[in-house]
């Protein structure tokens, strides 16, 4: 999608602090961040949310799980656990229309969160 802000991080056209790539996905620390650790997992496909995740994408999103999962643990959350976020919609708080998962650790996170 041209005017989606994370498809422009991923082709390269707007910079990204990135944690990982690989074909399918992209890791970046979120620029505003909500806790030490605070990064973003994204499909370099454009999803506009789990809401439209097609049965196609099933297997994406598993694998997006897991690697939220193995990073988390990189940066330092494997003992104490972290926070995985997927907001869908306008009234789930999606502020950017491509599916994404926040992933925040590094410090104790309340509930409900706000």
């Amino acid at each position: 999608m041209s005017d989606c802000i994370f498809c422009k991080i991923v082709k390269g056209e707007i910079p990204g602090k990135k944690i990982y790539e690989d074909d399918e996905m992209l890791a970046f620390h979120d620029i505003t961040p909500m806790a030490p650790v605070h990064f973003l997992l994204i499909p370099k496909k454009h999803i506009k949310s789990l809401m439209h995740l097609e049965a196609e994408d099933v297997a994406l999103a598993g694998r997006l799980l897991g690697k939220a999962q193995e990073l988390a643990k990189e940066l330092g959350c494997g003992e104490n656990g972290a926070r995985f976020v997927i907001n869908a919609g306008r009234d789930g708080g999606q502020t950017v229309d491509h599916l994404h998962i926040h992933i925040l650790g590094g410090r104790g996170l309340g509930w409900p969160p706000g």
